[in-house]
Parts: structure tokens; C-alpha cells; sequence
């Protein structure tokens, strides 16, 4: 290839990467890592078919200024866990709000045919929760307290206990995504038609209200976070299914490191829906409007770390 060719064709990478090094635009870990490793590439092509030329010139100065700020900041500390949260995931999540959008979208179809199927057969909730389950919170609301089973366990029991469901699930929902997908909209749908079949069980015992004022308290973050689980585990899915200009394998790589970082993500939020669960929901008798804030201000945070931080992060780093 001549040298005008070859410099026609990257020039743009090579000017991305540049920017990306003074600082004028930024980019995702993996972008960038991406761009380092094209960027050597062409240097070593560079210097075996244009050697001592301007273009070997550029690209060497570039390389050794990516290689010099790279060891020069390796030394990451304390700093790393927080720009983790604050920067680097929001950026990279940002590329997935897809994958969130089909996650909830199915999440959310199967919750209206769990609850329409319980609506139209009265043992369905029976076969979806279980006959034991179903018997107790009957004998509950006899005893004037529909809400007792958030009552009876120990609160820090409960509250580790929950918490580890709460991510064994999600992990369930990230790893069977290998199964091209499929396996994630399963644990969507299952899930789903759980919810939906749970919340007409207390609405056809016209306890809609006080159970919603009650389980949305833990239940908005906890339900939130698998559907997010969920969108972790599509991009494992869409690794394998469209690997773009990689190779499958790669590609496959590639989509195990995206959807970890989101399942990370996800753990703060699950242990405070696992404190809420354990600590808050059995409170009852607190007043609505206490309940109201704590589920709004769990929706709140839920939507602008996932959603409307990552946006407007993009947005800014693109200036």
C-alpha cells in the first residue's frame, strides 16, 4: 500500500487517538484500548514499509505518548473504585441503554401476563408461588396483618439472606444470557409473570395499596437491578450472536468484561435493597408519605445512574 493510502485510510483513528491523549475528547477503557493497540499496529507497519518517514514519525510520538501516560498513571489507589462508579461505567453503559430498554420491555410484558393470568385462573398464583407460601399470607391477612412475613425473620438474617438471593438471581439472569440470549429473557420472563401474578393476589384481596406502599419500599431497587441484571446478561448474549468486526471468540471476551462491569454496578444497589427489605418493609405502620419518599427516591436514583447520568456524561465528554 502506499504510504498517501495508508495514511488516508487512519488518519481519523489517529486523530481520535491523539485527541483522546491532549485531552480534547474521551472515550470508553475499552475504546481506548482498542485504539492504543491499532495504533502500535500501525506503527509497526509503519516502520517496515515507511521507514524514516514522517508518517513512522507521527505515529511513534503518539504511541510513546500513550505508553508514558499509561505507566505514568498506573498507580491507581484509593481513587480507582470511585472513578470506576463516577466515570468509567456510566461512559461504557451508555453504549447498552438498548439492551436495558429490551430487558425492561420483556421484564414488563410478562408482568402484565402474570398478573392477567391470575386475573383469569385462581390457581395460578398457587402454581407460580407456591401452595405454602399462598396458605400463609391467607392466614396473615385473616389475622389483620397481610404484611407479617416481612416481620417474622431477624433483621440482619433477613437482610443478608435477601441480599444473596437477590444477586444469586441476577447472576442467573447474566450468565444465561451465554445462551444467546434466550436464557436471560427466560429469567425475565419467570420473574416477571412472578410479579405480576404476586401483585393480583393482593389486589383481588383489595389489598393493592397496602401491599404496594409496603413491597415497593425494597422492591423498587430490587426489581430494578435484575432488570438491569437482565441487560448484562444480553450483552453477553449479543457478544456471541453479533460479533461485528471482531472475531466470535473475541467479541465473546469482550461482552464477559461489559456485562461483569454492569453486574458490579449492580451491588451497592442490592445490598440497600437487601437493608431495606430487612430493616425498612417490616415497619408497616410507618406513615404513606414515609413510604412514598423511600420508593421515589429509590426510582430516582435508579433512573439517573442508569439512564440520565450516562447521557449526560456522554454528552459532556463529547465537547
Amino acid at each position: 500500500m502506499r504510504e498517501a493510502s495508508f495514511v488516508s485510510k487512519n488518519k481519523e483513528k489517529w486523530q481520535l487517538f491523539d485527541d483522546v491523549l491532549s485531552n480534547k475528547k474521551q472515550v470508553s477503557p475499552d475504546q481506548l484500548s482498542d485504539l492504543y493497540i491499532e495504533v502500535t499496529d500501525d506503527l509497526s507497519y509503519a516502520k517496515t514499509f515507511y521507514p524514516a518517514s514522517n508518517t513512522e514519525a507521527y505515529l511513534n510520538s503518539i504511541a510513546s505518548t500513550a505508553h508514558i501516560k499509561i505507566y505514568k498513571t498506573k498507580k491507581e489507589g484509593k481513587n480507582r473504585f470511585v472513578q470506576f462508579f463516577l466515570k468509567e461505567f456510566p461512559l461504557e453503559f451508555y453504549q447498552h441503554q438498548k439492551q436495558l430498554l429490551i430487558a425492561f420491555v420483556v421484564f414488563g410484558f410478562f408482568t402484565l401476563v402474570g398478573a392477567f393470568s391470575a386475573s383469569k385462573d385462581a390457581d395460578f398464583v398457587r402454581l407460580i408461588m407456591g401452595d405454602a407460601y399462598v396458605n400463609m399470607t391467607l392466614e396473615n391477612i385473616e389475622n389483620g396483618d397481610p404484611m407479617a412475613v416481612y416481620k417474622k425473620a431477624n433483621e440482619t438474617e433477613m437482610f443478608i439472606g435477601i441480599t444473596i438471593n437477590n444477586i444469586r438471581v441476577a447472576m442467573y439472569a447474566f450468565v444465561f444470557g451465554i445462551i444467546f440470549s434466550v436464557g436471560t429473557l427466560y429469567i425475565m420472563m419467570q420473574n416477571g409473570i412472578m410479579l405480576g401474578s404476586f401483585l393480583y393476589f393482593f389486589y383481588d384481596k383489595g389489598l393493592f395499596w397496602e401491599s404496594s406502599r409496603t413491597i415497593w419500599i425494597h422492591g423498587t431497587i430490587e426489581i430494578s437491578v435484575i432488570v438491569i441484571a437482565g441487560c448484562a446478561g444480553l450483552v453477553l448474549g449479543n457478544g456471541l450472536l453479533f460479533p461485528k468486526t471482531y472475531s466470535r471468540l473475541e467479541s465473546f471476551k469482550k461482552s464477559i468484561k461489559a456485562g461483569l462491569k454492569i453486574m458490579v454496578s449492580t451491588i451497592p444497589f442490592f445490598i440497600v435493597a437487601g437493608f431495606l427489605e430487612g430493616f425498612v418493609t417490616r415497619h408497616t405502620e410507618m406513615p404513606d408519605w414515609l413510604a412514598i419518599f423511600i420508593i421515589l427516591l429509590s426510582l430516582a436514583s435508579i433512573i439517573f445512574y442508569y439512564i440520565i447520568y450516562p447521557i449526560q456524561l456522554t454528552k459532556k465528554n463529547a465537547k
